[in-house]
């Protein structure tokens, strides 16, 4: 060990030089082998301290030893034999990761990446492990850590094949083990339900799924997943365990699992190699045992921005004149799922600057964002949306974003707050954006106060995207376009495309959603209207004569882009016309 610290030492000082970082006098050099810190790993932790990169720390053990240095493993697929049958609990403890090249017989020479020095004695427990010898080579650890992810989240359809080896018996006294954040991928240690639910969670994940929904059947359980809007069967479960199940989940959630006859609500935090899932859980009494919904949010995500959502040029022109305001009260509608938080964020993100107070009421916070101050309602402990934003005015904000309007006494404070010269986001459930109005009239509001604090109302919906790995030219039929109330003379159908079906997107010939909007800026004809209560189509009428385009028309344009499908559309829309 002194023979390889003694060549180490050198070979870092060399290096680290060379891209300019100074080590010092007191620096252990290739004389001094015998100087304090005598272990290479003291003498790693020395070359840390003194701002030595990790790439090259990983080339001078590479040298010291002599073995090959790989900067980067990008190219390099994780071996399928490695993470088969090593634990992802082994590979990250030990720094460690196998790679593909090229024998695929599970018996030849595997090739081995690692970012320790220390970890080298462990290759040869590996190589006895796996029954085959090993090539090792030295990578920086960040690329190691970020390999071991990418491969583990690879393994896929492992939670059907799990299904039909479970055995009751060696589940019954393990349910109820968890720690305070479970990590998805390491299920090696796992009880067998554990396991089975992890892996479906896991899955949940990996196919970028919204919710998961365990519903028990008369002689099953089965387990459905959202995927771009829509459920999918996805897993059948034997009835004899749906107990253990939602026993498991229940558990996650911190809920009761004695109590099976009332509704209740939980919340779990899990991991996916470096990515954190929120988990909403939420149970339900049904004929044939509870019912469970888990809502994910992925921390880790990226938020969108405004330019990013899919809004034409001419909509997004205006919703960022209308964001630009000094007050007013600008509503986001929509049903359930169709994206209103994300256009919210989105739009404090453009307005957010060091200038203004931003505050916002949620419930639930989905994301965090930088320098704004959030704040979680409860209605359990009376912070409601209303008492919330009772305090938030007196925090002196320049903006306020109000999860929802819900009831009477929010819709007042909110409008309120606008005239009194604060800018408030909030959102609705309406079908259409004229149906705001008539929403917030319906909720006792004054024509006059929505006519005087209103400014704008965006509608929106999200609609599948064709996949672009099996997208074909599409030329629709007569019938096709009358479901739009289109005529195919003088159109352009040129572009239009569907989804043929494909392995990346699970046959279903869609991938990833993006929005459609329809944008009701607030002048002074429906001023007018408003205050003479005019209904949410005399209001459309004037909104239209103006410009405005329907959801409908958004839908449209999009189909026509080949961007999505006239079904599609069609499902999204059909009870926003008239």
């Amino acid at each position: 060990m002194t023979d390889i610290r003694h060549e180490l030492a050198g070979t870092i000082r060399r290096l680290a030089e060379a891209e300019g970082a100074v080590l010092g006098g007191d620096w252990p050099g290739p004389v001094g082998a015998g100087s304090p810190g005598g272990s290479c790993s003291s003498l790693i932790g020395l070359a840390r301290e003194a701002g030595v990169s990790e790439p090259t720390i990983a080339r001078a053990t590479a040298e010291a030893v002599g073995v090959p240095y790989m900067e980067s493993l990008a190219g390099h697929p994780a071996s399928a034999d490695f993470t088969d049958k090593v634990p992802i609990g082994f590979a990250r403890h030990h720094q460690m990761i196998g790679l593909a090249n090229g024998s695929s017989s599970g018996t030849g020479p595997l090739m081995v990446a690692t970012g320790s020095l220390q970890e080298l004695e462990q290759l040869h427990t590996l190589c006895r492990f796996l029954g085959r010898p090993i090539h090792p080579v030295v990578a920086p650890q960040q690329q190691i850590q970020a390999a071991i992810n990418a491969a583990y989240q690879q393994q896929e359809g492992q939670a059907q094949t799990f299904i039909a080896q479970i055995d009751r018996e060696d589940v019954m006294d393990e349910v109820a083990q968890l720690s305070d954040r479970e990590d998805l991928l390491d299920v090696d240690s796992r009880a067998p339900v554990i396991k089975l639910v992890n892996l479906i969670l896991f899955e949940a994940v990996k196919l970028r799924a919204s919710d998961v929904h365990v519903q028990p059947y008369e002689e099953a359980l089965v387990v459905r997943l959202r995927i771009d809007g829509v459920l999918y069967d996805s897993f059948d479960v034997p009835k004899h365990l749906q107990d253990e199940v939602i026993s498991r989940l229940k558990v996650m959630g911190r809920m009761n699992i004695a109590e099976k006859r009332l509704a209740q609500d939980g919340r779990a935090a899990v991991q996916v190699g470096d990515r954190v899932i929120d988990l909403r859980i939420a149970s339900l009494p049904t004929s044939f045992g509870e019912r469970i919904v888990i809502r994910l949010l992925d921390k880790s995500s990226e938020l969108f921005s405004l330019t990013e959502l899919g809004m034409p040029a001419q909509t997004l022109e205006q919703y960022r004149a209308l964001i630009g305001y000094e007050h007013g009260l600008i509503l986001v509608t929509g049903p359930t799922g169709s994206g209103k938080t994300t256009t919210l964020y989105a739009a404090l993100q453009q307005v957010n600057a060091t200038e203004r107070n931003i505050l916002t009421l949620e419930d639930p916070i989905e994301y965090q964002l930088a320098g704004i101050s959030q704040t979680q309602v409860s209605e359990k402990k009376g912070l409601t949306f209303a008492h919330g934003l009772r305090s938030v005015l007196r925090q002196d904000p320049d903006i306020i974003m109000v999860g929802e309007v819900r009831d009477h006494e929010t819709a007042v404070m909110a409008i309120q707050s606008a005239l009194t010269g604060h800018l408030v986001f909030s959102t609705l459930h309406t079908n259409d954006a004229p149906s705001a109005v008539t929403r917030l009239l319906d909720l006792g509001v004054e024509p006059y106060l929505v006519a005087s604090s209103l400014v704008g109302v965006l509608a929106q919906r999200l609609v599948r995207r064709v996949c672009n790995e099996c997208a074909a030219p599409y030329l629709p039929s007569g019938g096709d376009l009358a479901k739009l109330g289109l005529m195919s003379k003088g159109l352009d159908t040129s572009s239009m495309r569907n989804g043929v079906g494909c392995e990346a997107c699970r046959q279903t010939g869609y991938a990833g959603r993006e929005g459609i909007f329809e944008l009701l800026p607030v002048n002074d004809e429906i001023r007018q209207k408003i205050q003479s209560h005019a209904s949410a189509s005399q209001i459309s009428g004037v909104a239209i004569e103006h410009g405005m385009k329907t959801l409908r028309d958004a839908g449209i344009i999009k189909v026509l882009q080949g961007t999505t499908t006239i079904d599609e559309v069609v499902r999204v829309t059909t009870r926003t016309q008239s």
